[in-house]
């Protein structure tokens, strides 16, 4: 039986639930578990806690429904609401990289891959960053270029060192859907020469807060068939901006995650933005202003919106 985890409000505060079907569980409740009161704590302890849910997800499928929650009543928050270290892919889709030449006027360049590179990944913060379903992003401070990626995350369900692509989704605990907001316009610093090591501002472009919005919810790994073709869209107010499918990403997740762990230490609760097709705002010249309205949707995953402010 299917299931996902989900972070919503109570007026315990934040807990973890489990979504089976249209009803979801207070985890803590159902499992007996202190320390699964939250989705950080059961990744901690995501082998034990994902075969525990498995055999909850069969039992509560067929429960008349006591102690269940009303989903459309919750305050849904990001699911993983103090994650680990975000580590976002930089152009991780060649039609993306093409936009994004053009949009400065050059011909698009050699991929990473191409040049016989590695993925490549910034961090984002995350505590001020990560913001859940129906959050209010205020627009940066000297913004004007606020820009919109979707993108497929990876959430890390155990330690991973040195892991080879062809085994990395097996360190893999779920997957959700994230907004890599960008500030374009603060990208770099327009005082300093282009080939000065300080040049590119990576926090004021990508680390803002509420830089990167996350839901509705963490799916377990086991029920996504392939995380390398699922379909996905993002809206703007209604107007589809982005629709591809994550067959379309130059470095594929174990790619992605080979590469990352041969440099660091992932650790359970870490989250991987793997990349952005193209369709992002500085392709055509149109960014997000207070009062925008972003969808984002994922096959086998599901969709959130959440707002500028």
């Amino acid at each position: 039986m299917t299931y996902s985890l989900l972070s919503y409000q109570s007026d315990r505060g934040p807990r973890a639930g489990m979504r089976v079907g249209d009803r979801v569980f207070d985890v803590e409740h159902v499992s007996g578990r202190a320390e699964w009161a939250t989705v950080m704590g059961m990744l901690d302890d995501w082998q034990e806690a994902s075969a525990r849910c498995d055999t909850l997800a069969r039992h509560l499928a067929n429960d008349s429904g006591a102690g269940a929650l009303d989903l459309s009543a919750m305050a849904l928050l990001a699911p993983l609401l103090y994650p680990g270290t975000l580590y976002c892919a930089g152009a991780n889709y060649r039609d993306h990289v093409e936009e994004m030449a053009k949009a400065r006027g050059m011909p698009p360049p050699p991929t990473m891959k191409d040049l016989g590179e590695v993925a490549g990944h910034f961090i984002k913060t995350s505590r001020s960053a990560v913001v859940g379903p129906g959050a209010i992003v205020p627009i940066p401070n000297a913004t004007q270029r606020l820009d919109w990626e979707l993108e497929l995350a990876a959430v890390i369900g155990k330690r991973a060192t040195n892991v080879k692509a062809a085994d990395a989704l097996d360190y893999v605990a779920g997957y959700t859907i994230a907004n890599d907001l960008s500030a374009r316009d603060r990208s770099r610093r327009a005082k300093l020469e282009p080939g000065s090591l300080m040049y590119y501002d990576w926090i004021a472009h990508k680390s803002f807060d509420g830089s990167c919005p996350m839901g509705p919810w963490f799916v377990p790994s086991q029920f996504i068939a392939d995380p390398n073709a699922l379909d996905m869209k993002l809206w703007v107010n209604g107007e589809l901006m982005q629709d591809s499918n994550t067959s379309n990403q130059i470095f594929d997740i174990g790619e992605q995650i080979e590469a990352l762990s041969h440099r660091v230490t992932l650790q359970p609760g870490d989250v991987v933005l793997t990349g952005t097709p193209a369709g992002v705002g500085s392709g055509r010249g149109q960014f997000l202003k207070a009062g925008d309205v972003v969808k984002l949707w994922i096959a086998e995953i599901g969709e959130f919106e959440h707002g500028i402010g």
